[in-house]
């Protein structure tokens, strides 16, 4: 009986894919030669909601899940614009003080009374990272949410970026208050019109809170579909409105900047310019990658090992490599 379950589950996955198209001969030249990739494990291109090409690389599956780490940071930016959709919150301008008022500090910083939705969808908070040196420190607390209201300002709210997925988990929190139920829930209900999204796991908090912008596991092909509500605007493949296509314009709005790799950063995505073109991805730590091309009607997918470290490692800038070479040859191949 398992056996059958599991075979009725792949052919329900298999069905929600993309169309699948002819891809050009350059592009299967491009995937094989990055094969020599040690980290990547997975690769999936699709252009204009057809599936050109779908790789898996020393073992791995499109099938099979897989922590997209930070990449889900552009997951928890679609649920607040739904949220916002909704009137669940009032918009990106929202103090975040009042939803959180029980867990804030005794004797808070007033500036916390100055973080809006926004700061924290766009890194922008001015509290110390929880990401990084910070993050084993963070975690090891008994609560989270209290912890990262705790951290003390480098900055005034509005500031620099200071990526921390503290900010992200406060948006967790602020989206269970609001919405009534666990933020997997959320997800399921507002984002599950897509075909093929699907959350397989994600870790929890000590308070039982989906950790917001991390540890949250789901297929490649999952992760391609969720790219492909961004690409087309935020309309599922049935045509239903799932995701404001005004919220998608102001998510890939840059509003401040890495200081680590100059890359523009708005609401939970990451701005570059690839091979011509200006390109929006989600990062997940060790590689975990969402691109998409809006002028050329492209969505790619790239997971690699995660416990390859990225810093410092040189793989992010291979994978924006591979990701300009996609665009080359899919480009020389519309033209």
């Amino acid at each position: 009986m398992h056996r059958i379950c599991c075979l009725l589950l792949s052919l329900l996955l298999l069905a929600s894919l993309p169309a699948r198209a002819t891809a050009p001969p350059a592009l299967d030249a491009v995937l094989d030669d990055a094969a020599r990739l040690a980290p990547l494990r997975t690769v999936l291109v699709a252009r204009d909601g057809a599936l050109l090409a779908e790789r898996g690389y020393h073992g791995a599956s499109p099938g099979r899940p897989t922590n997209i780490k930070s990449a889900s940071k552009s997951v928890m930016s679609a649920l607040v614009g739904i949220a916002i959709e909704r009137g669940l919150l009032d918009g990106v301008d929202q103090p975040v003080a009042p939803l959180l008022a029980d867990r804030l500090p005794t004797d808070p910083d007033p500036r916390l009374a100055q973080i809006t939705i926004g700061h924290l969808l766009s890194m922008q908070a001015g509290l110390q990272s929880t990401s990084g040196r910070g993050y084993g420190r963070w975690v090891s607390q008994r609560d989270w949410v209290r912890a990262a209201l705790a951290q003390p300002f480098v900055n005034d709210p509005g500031g620099g970026m200071i990526y921390s997925t503290g900010s992200t988990h406060l948006l967790s929190a602020v989206l269970a208050h609001v919405g009534g139920k666990p933020v997997r829930a959320l997800a399921r209900d507002w984002l599950g019109p897509q075909a093929g999204f699907s959350i397989a796991s994600w870790d929890t908090d000590p308070q039982g809170l989906h950790f917001g912008g991390n540890q949250m596991a789901m297929t490649p092909r999952s992760l391609l579909a969720f790219g492909e509500l961004y690409r087309n605007h935020g309309r599922a493949a049935s045509g239903a409105q799932v995701l404001p296509a005004t919220w998608i314009a102001q998510s890939w709005t840059p509003r401040t900047r890495s200081v680590y790799t100059g890359d523009g950063y708005g609401y939970g995505w990451f701005a570059r310019r690839l091979g011509g073109h200006e390109v929006r991805f989600a990062w997940g730590h060790g590689g975990q990658m969402l691109y998409i091309v809006p002028t050329l009607g492209l969505t790619v997918v790239m997971t690699s090992d995660e416990s390859t470290g990225v810093a410092g490692s040189g793989h992010l800038a291979h994978l924006h490599g591979l990701m300009t070479r996609i665009i080359e040859v899919t480009d020389g191949a519309a033209g």
